[in-house]
Parts: structure tokens; sequence; C-alpha cells
């Protein structure tokens, strides 16, 4: 009797295990998003300064949603604007140091003159992007962002293939080598 008991607890133990997997398995499938939907191009930035009733140095994500150009601020959307309105995007590199007083101090403290070698690993390096553009009367406005080092390219030419301008700097360059290779 006690056999036939282990025996039976046992089947409906595995039964659950068995039930209890195959629902998990079911849910997890229900979680996915249907393949169909295209999710707008974003990426985590600073906004340095430029878009009105956006504080400095404000942190954000910068999205291109069908034709226009979103800053988000604490999940809230804080500015925008049109892609057809920008007039160019440039790109830049920057580096900061890092470390603050304690960095300082280390290097001022390291003999021999390794604070210059401790300066070479104490420095963050990272993109900004420029964005020119005007409202609805033609007046002309513009923003900074810092973005991790190499988003810039992306959301540069991510703008670009979506109506934006490409920056002055671009055609300068282009047409220098076209002058060089007459």
């Amino acid at each position: 009797m006690n056999i036939s008991f282990l025996v039976r607890r046992s089947c409906i133990a595995f039964l659950m295990t068995v039930v209890m997997g195959c629902s998990a398995v079911g849910v997890a499938e229900n979680d996915e998003k249907p393949a169909s939907v295209i999710l707008p191009f974003s990426v985590h930035v600073t906004h340095l300064l430029g878009f009105e009733g956006v504080k400095s140095n404000a942190h954000g994500t910068l999205a291109i949603e069908d034709d226009c150009l979103v800053l988000y601020t604490g999940g809230m959307r804080a500015a925008q604007v049109k892609l057809a309105s920008v007039r160019a995007v440039s790109l830049g590199e920057e580096s900061k140091q890092v470390g603050g007083l304690p960095m300082t101090l280390g290097k001022a403290a390291t003999p021999y003159g390794g604070g210059r070698v401790i300066s070479l690993f104490a420095h963050k390096k990272y993109d900004t992007l420029a964005v020119e553009y005007s409202d609805f009367d033609g007046g002309a406005h513009g923003a900074i962002f810092q973005l991790p080092p190499g988003q810039g390219e992306v959301l540069k030419n991510e703008l670009v293939a979506k109506g934006a301008r490409a920056g002055g700097n671009d055609a300068q360059n282009s047409a220098e080598v076209r002058n060089e290779s007459k």
C-alpha cells in the first residue's frame, strides 16, 4: 500500500512538472514582440545645450521617430525637431579627464614624471553631435549632444538617411579632395 501510494505520488509530481514546464514555454512565447514591429533608432545622450526648455547636461535618449528627431528626458518628450528642418549635422570627438581631485593628487605624487603616464589613461573619450535646424519662422537654432564613442557616426548616418542634411565640413572636405586631384 505504501509503494502504490509512492508511485502515484511520484507520477503526479512528474505530471505536474511536465505541465508547469509546458505552461512556462507557452508564456515565454507570448512575451515576444511581433517581428513586423520596427523600433525607432535611439541612443543615450547628454544634452549639452541648445534645446529650449531642456537643462544643460541633461541625460536622456535621442530617438528618430517617423520624420522627427526627439529628445526624451525622464521618460517624457522634452523636445523635437522635424528632420526636414535640419540644416546640418556635424560630428566631433572630445575627451575629458576623469578621476577628479584624487587622480590629480595621485599624478602629482608619482615620482619621476610618472604622472604623465597616468594622464594617458585618465581620459574618457566621447562623440559630440551638433544639429543645426530652423524653426517654423526660419530662425536658426542648434543643439549639441554628447554620445558614447562610435555612436555619433551611426546617428549622423541615420539622420542623413532619413532626410537631414550633412554638415558643411563634409562638403568642404570633399571639395578639397576634388581640387587636389586636378
